[in-house]
């Protein structure tokens, strides 16, 4: 398969394994009816950092990405934030990646490629993701897609309208159009499809063979690539001849047509104007659905076809929607509701968990309700938004104020049952920020810990019981358990969390038990370790499993560990070197 190169791509293309987890913090003065959440979050952060500290809690789980990078048409002021360890990557930091940027190219390629990674490793394996994307770099991204989700899994690139016209064609040709690149993970099942409409399909002459609709008895070809499909075609009750239309020839040759009429299948009309029919019956239909077309269109096809296309609105449809949840002009270019739905529709459950870590001004997470609404699904949203402050603007925080805002009013204007909680990408949980004293709280750490132990996500969220107030050590915050809806993480009741810090329990997995030593305290921390006393109570604890346990210190011989089944793992240095 040939592969697309560009500047940096050495260097990125691992990138996403070297990037740290990070805590996800909850600012609950910005949750939003969180008992109405139902998993529903909106995360303020860096995306590439986001996305990896999600892994631990949704890697495998999500069934559909959306997302709208940024287009790189050299007018969009983004900057390239990535910090590789190599001298090219420092000297692209912070620069606007402008029109005249002979690398721009290239710095798109190495922001996009660690992001669609560690996305592919979010998506469930019947999973599907949708990049919105123009000219500008679409074969770019078609090329990089093969690469990361692999060639035999593009679904297709699916093409809208998004404005009737434009004052700023050039060489008097007006793009008018963009795309949607479509890439499945391992095991897409197909769309759903558009169910046919059967009110066509009646019995009116009671035929055995049951309901049935005239079709064509005409195909496309000419008399001189057919001659034998070229004749008169005699009405067996009255005599009259019928010939085909101009360069168009009878379906079948005549003695096959004859086996068709006496089967009753050839309808004659009473006026010699129109023609012969063909009778088609819906128990012959091979399938109860249309096929999706690749050409999404402003308005419904109302054509009885074969072929549906997905119906959308031009951006003029999303710039008033967002006019009037906010009353005047917050954002440029916002996506139309009805084309984010609309393939959301198409590829989800009702249960389904869709993402979008490009979330802008939250159409993504608006579409999800409006769905929900309407088919009365319980789908969830994860979005994610930088802030995007600079020198010239340090208080701007798009995340919250037009992102979480658009959700926030959508869910009062339209009447949605639902809310969110809102997160913030906090510290990172490597080695040097642990010795640094920067630790994160024990249940934050302890998914962490279960995830690089088993590669597998724990099945329960933990939400505190109230705000935890300014200035208080968070890891001591009063929390509580709830239990999410077993449908966001499947069918499987094994391994549920039952965190317990007071025992330093983590969960199971398996045949093994994981116990995590560890107080959100430094000076606590120097002085914990695995000892007897603690080796003996996770020994009646969990008599018949084998205990893995992470813990700052061991005072246990190697003989009595293998002899009780006991694996240490330090914190923090052999930690980070355990593989999942």
């Amino acid at each position: 398969m040939p592969t697309l190169q560009f500047k940096g791509k050495n260097i990125i293309w691992n990138h996403h394994l070297s990037v740290p987890y990070h805590t996800l913090e909850e600012v609950s003065k910005l949750h939003f009816q969180p008992d109405k959440s139902n998993g529903n979050l909106i995360i303020e952060g860096d995306n590439l950092l986001a996305l990896k500290a999600l892994l631990p809690m949704f890697a495998g789980k999500v069934k559909v990405v959306c997302i709208d990078p940024p287009y790189n048409t050299g007018n969009e002021g983004w900057v390239y934030n990535d910090n590789a360890n190599s001298p090219l990557i420092k000297d692209w930091l912070g620069k606007e990646v402008g029109k005249d940027d002979l690398t721009r190219h290239d710095k798109w390629l190495c922001m996009m490629t660690p992001r669609l990674k560690l996305l592919r490793e979010l998506l469930a394996d019947d999973g599907v993701i949708f990049v919105n994307i123009d000219d500008n770099e679409v074969h770019h991204l078609r090329m990089v897609m093969d690469e990361v989700f692999g060639e035999q899994n593009f679904i297709a690139i699916f093409t809208w309208k998004r404005r009737a016209s434009s004052a700023l064609a050039q060489n008097l040709v007006s793009q008018d159009h963009e795309y949607v690149v479509c890439y499945g993970k391992m095991s897409f099942q197909g769309f759903i499809g558009n169910p046919k409409d059967y009110s066509a399909y009646t019995n009116r002459d009671n035929d055995p063979k049951g309901d049935w609709t005239l079709g064509d008895l005409t195909v496309g070809m000419t008399r001189e690539q057919r001659p034998n499909q070229y004749y008169d075609l005699v009405d067996p009750k009255t005599g009259r001849k019928f010939k085909p239309s101009p360069q168009r020839i009878w379906a079948f040759i005549p003695e096959r047509m004859d086996i068709e009429i006496q089967a009753g299948h050839v309808v004659f009309p009473d006026n010699i104007d129109e023609r012969p029919m063909f009778k088609r019956y819906k128990r012959n239909l091979k399938s109860s659905v249309n096929p999706i077309s690749t050409w999404i269109k402003e308005v419904s096809d109302k054509k009885k076809n074969d072929i549906f296309e997905i119906e959308s609105g031009l951006n003029s449809e999303s710039t008033k929607l967002i006019q009037e949840i906010f009353g005047h002009k917050v954002f440029d270019y916002p996506k139309p509701l009805s084309l984010i739905k609309n393939l959301i529709r198409q590829v989800t459950e009702s249960n389904s968990i869709a993402l979008d870590s490009f979330s802008g001004s939250g159409t993504t997470g608006h579409a999800v309700m409006d769905l929900n609404k309407e088919d009365g699904g319980s789908r969830k949203f994860i979005l994610v938004q930088m802030n995007e402050a600079n020198e010239k603007e340090p208080n701007k925080n798009i995340c919250k104020d037009i992102t979480r805002e658009r959700i926030k009013r959508a869910i009062e204007k339209y009447d949605y049952d639902s809310g969110f909680q809102y997160l913030r990408v906090g510290q990172p949980l490597d080695a040097e920020t642990l010795l640094k004293g920067k630790l994160p709280d024990y249940k934050s750490f302890a998914k962490y810990v279960y995830y690089l132990c088993t590669g597998e996500n724990l099945k329960e969220d933990v939400i505190p019981a109230k705000p935890v107030p300014e200035g208080r050590n968070r890891g001591a915050g009063i929390q509580k358990k709830k239990k999410l809806d077993s449908r966001l993480h499947g069918n499987d009741t094994a391994n549920k969390t039952t965190i317990n810090e007071s025992t330093f329990f983590v969960s199971t997995f398996g045949k093994h038990a994981i116990y995590l030593i560890y107080k959100q305290d430094f000076e606590a921390l120097t002085r914990m370790a695995l000892n007897l006393e603690m080796a003996e109570k996770i020994i009646a604890d969990q008599p018949d499993k084998k205990r893995i346990v992470y813990a700052p210190a061991c005072f246990l011989d190697e003989e009595y560990m293998e002899a009780n089944q006991i694996e240490f793992v330090s914190i923090p240095y052999n930690l980070f070197q355990r593989k999942g």
